[in-house]
């Protein structure tokens, strides 16, 4: 019997602790004259699910409420599907979520209480698709949900519930309702402000409020729910592992987590900027602000994504399966997803079943376990507002994604760091990134200090440190101190993305490196034969202070057509565009003016991409504590479980072309696997996907031992 079919069985364990794979058929309105109960019951059995996502209420009801206003399923009739499932998963012994969507309702609702809903500047409801949005300041979400909530539980005793659009509006659209003026006023003394306006004190201010409202109904919920059906009846909302676009919807990801026992996890598949290595990277994100003891279950799209969605149609199995793999080696719990009861493309039942059985086989490997990991990449959702503001996408996810994709590359062990988190990583991690994180408090620009002072090293790109938490410009760097570099206010180069139009040059910028034979700083070391990197980006001008190594300059824009223009005007210059330093502390800090870190992002040039690790390579001070030699491109995360540890391997080799669907792996190994630890090398590693073992030889500073082929993943145990 497995580690969760025990627990299932001990009424001690609680339900958010044991349910590890999960399932939701996410209902339709035309679905209730086509559910078929036995063939439910028997794919829950085949996917050897341990809990169900069974739509409730809120914008569509699936049983019989008592409220007049709330909208029932055009199809449901005198039926209760929702008791149905409910007691149908009971008999296999599965937990149960109730979801909700709480914002959108329909038109007799909406006459009935018009003052329930978010309105603009004019007094004109918010619509979408013939619904009206509701605010969530207003009796909607405070009162007549919470009523909501206390008849499901009394009606079918749901174990918790999940709610996909608790976090009401986007960010852009400032409510005028009578709840939110009179509420806003009440706590702050200002009107509201008339809309979106990042240079108005009142509206930065009105966005931290309200994130505030936000979690003021998060803990409302959970004080009915626990309240009606007892302490482990959990409100969960749900999240989205993405730094960025989570924050659009005012969801403090930060404080959602900390109040989660279990978070889910709404990102469905990848996407263009993301790729597969992006589910591997929500597992440790939300881990790591919920803990790692935490369950993490993610729903998974078995539809079609991509540019164009098709609710109705079965996703490619490999791009399904390889976004599932990605997410196991992050720590997150499966959670297959179907639109609609009654499937005509039936192919998607056959997608995942291998997948949940292999998860219930090792999941004592896939959980409890502890990440290893020598880089911290830093994010805030301050800076995802402050410095992103309406371009969030290019101005913060951008210069993430250049960073996560040199580290997957490098196959280097990096975690997710919040930047009100810093402290903890200290003797924990051996670097610390900054990509763009231009929004920092002075406190959190204390925490960084004292990273490095403690030894830690620091890798920081643009404009990082330039803004206060609110978004107002600095007369300096918050941290050019650390960095040992002051600013100018100026800046070079070309913002935004580039332009194909090669009569435009202003992206046609480079850094150069001291010529060879002339001695390079140690970071520049790999880039032989050539003088020339390319850059393309938009560079801080700064002032490099006593001590601090200028290793790289700026080469300003020329022209790139006609080839006989194409020379350089001014082929060097003194504006540095790498500065490195070895801080009081035994810290080292390299700071990169100009934002690599987004060009990456952007165009993934295998240059940028190496700069950035070789960056972080020498602030780290030695090897990595896992290393991978062999070609192709791998997903490689390192944890540690006891005595035990434990190297899982995801092969995304050709994976992430854009736009595009996987259809099959290609095969890469031979693999060198370098684990580097104290103490005596383990005779053998076991390989769980290839069923093998493998010979364990001691190395410099720890254990490695050979993968002969790696097709999809492997989870290579030793101990």
């Amino acid at each position: 019997m497995s580690k969760s079919e025990t627990a299932r069985r001990d009424g001690a364990t609680p339900w958010y602790r044991r349910a590890r794979r999960w399932g939701q058929t996410n209902l339709t309105e035309i679905d209730p004259p086509l559910y078929d109960r036995a063939f439910w019951r028997a794919y829950w059995r085949r996917t050897r699910i341990e809990g169900v996502i069974v739509n409730a209420g809120g914008i569509v009801a699936y049983y019989p409420s008592r409220f007049e206003l709330h909208y029932r399923a055009e199809h449901l009739g005198g039926r209760d599907l929702l008791g149905e499932i409910v007691a149908d998963a009971r008999a296999e012994g599965l937990a149960v979520v109730a979801r909700m969507d709480s914002n959108r309702a329909a038109e007799p609702f909406y006459r009935a209480h018009p003052e329930w809903f978010a309105v603009n500047a004019a007094g004109e409801p918010c619509r979408t698709q013939g619904r009206y949005q509701a605010c969530v300041n207003g009796p909607c979400y405070r009162e007549y949900l919470p009523e909501i909530l206390r008849e499901i539980i009394a009606h079918c005793r749901p174990d918790g519930f999940a709610d996909n659009s608790w976090t009401g509006l986007h960010r852009s659209f400032v409510c005028h309702c009578r709840h939110c003026r009179e509420k806003f006023g009440r706590e702050h003394g200002r009107e509201l402000p008339r809309a979106a306006d990042w240079d108005d004190e009142t509206y930065r201010l009105w966005l931290r409020w309200s994130y505030a409202c936000r979690l003021e109904n998060w803990d409302l919920n959970n004080r009915v729910t626990r309240e009606t059906g007892g302490p482990d009846c959990l409100w969960l909302g749900m999240v989205n592992g993405n730094p960025v676009s989570t924050h659009l919807s005012c969801c403090d990801l930060r404080a959602a987590a900390a109040r989660s026992p279990i978070v889910l996890c709404d990102h469905q598949s990848r996407d263009a900027v993301g790729g597969f290595e992006q589910n591997g990277l929500n597992g440790k994100l939300l881990h790591e602000l919920a803990g790692w003891d935490t369950l993490v279950p993610e729903s998974m799209a078995l539809y079609v994504r991509g540019a164009q969605a098709f609710r109705r149609a079965s996703n490619p199995p490999e791009e399904t399966r390889a976004w599932i793999r990605s997410g196991f080696a992050g720590g997150i719990s499966p959670w297959w997803h179907h639109v609609g009861a009654a499937q005509e493309d039936r192919r998607a039942f056959e997608t995942v079943e291998p997948l949940m059985r292999w998860h219930e086989e090792h999941e004592d490997l896939l959980h409890d376990r502890e990440p290893v990991a020598d880089v911290g990449l830093v994010w805030s959702h301050e800076n995802t507002d402050f410095h992103g503001r309406d371009d969030a996408k290019n101005v913060v996810l951008l210069p993430w994604r250049g960073f996560t994709r040199a580290l997957t590359r490098a196959r280097i062990p990096y975690l997710p760091v919040h930047a009100d988190d810093v402290a903890r990583a200290v003797g924990r991690l051996r670097v610390l990134a900054l990509p763009d994180v231009a929004a920092m408090s002075d406190a959190q620009c204390e925490a960084i200090r004292a990273f490095v002072a403690a030894g830690g090293g620091l890798v920081a790109t643009g404009r990082s440190s330039r803004l206060d938490e609110w978004g107002r410009p600095r007369s300096d760097f918050g941290l050019a101190d650390v960095f040992g570099a002051r600013a100018t206010g100026r800046a070079h180069g070309a913002s935004g993305a580039p332009a194909s139009d090669w009569e435009i040059q202003h992206g046609h910028t480079y850094i150069r490196l001291p010529a060879e034979p002339a001695p390079r700083h140690e970071i520049l070391a790999p880039f032989g034969g050539t003088d020339l990197l390319p850059f393309g980006g938009v560079l801080q001008d700064v002032q490099p202070e006593t001590g601090a190594e200028v290793a790289a300059t700026y080469v300003p824009a020329f022209p790139i057509y006609p080839p006989e223009f194409s020379w350089m005007r001014q082929p060097a210059t003194d504006v540095p565009a790498l500065i490195a330093r070895e801080a009081v502390g035994g810290g080292r800090v390299v700071y990169l003016p100009g934002d690599v870190d987004r060009c990456a992002g952007r165009q993934a040039l295998p240059d940028h991409l190496d700069l950035l690790a070789y960056c972080l390579r020498w602030a780290a001070r030695g090897p990595w504590s896992l290393t991978l030699e062999g070609v192709g491109w791998i997903d490689a995360h390192l944890y540690r479980q006891g005595a035990r540890r434990i190297v899982h391997l995801v092969n995304l080799t050709a994976a992430n072309e854009w736009p595009g669907y996987v259809e099959d792996t290609i095969p890469v190994g031979p693999l060198r696997v370098t684990v580097r630890t104290a103490g005596a090398a383990p005779r053998s590693a076991r390989l769980a996907v290839a069923g093998a073992t493998m010979p364990v030889e001691a190395a410099e500073g720890g254990w490695t031992f050979a993968i002969p082929q790696l097709r999809e993943h492997e989870l290579a145990v030793i101990e």
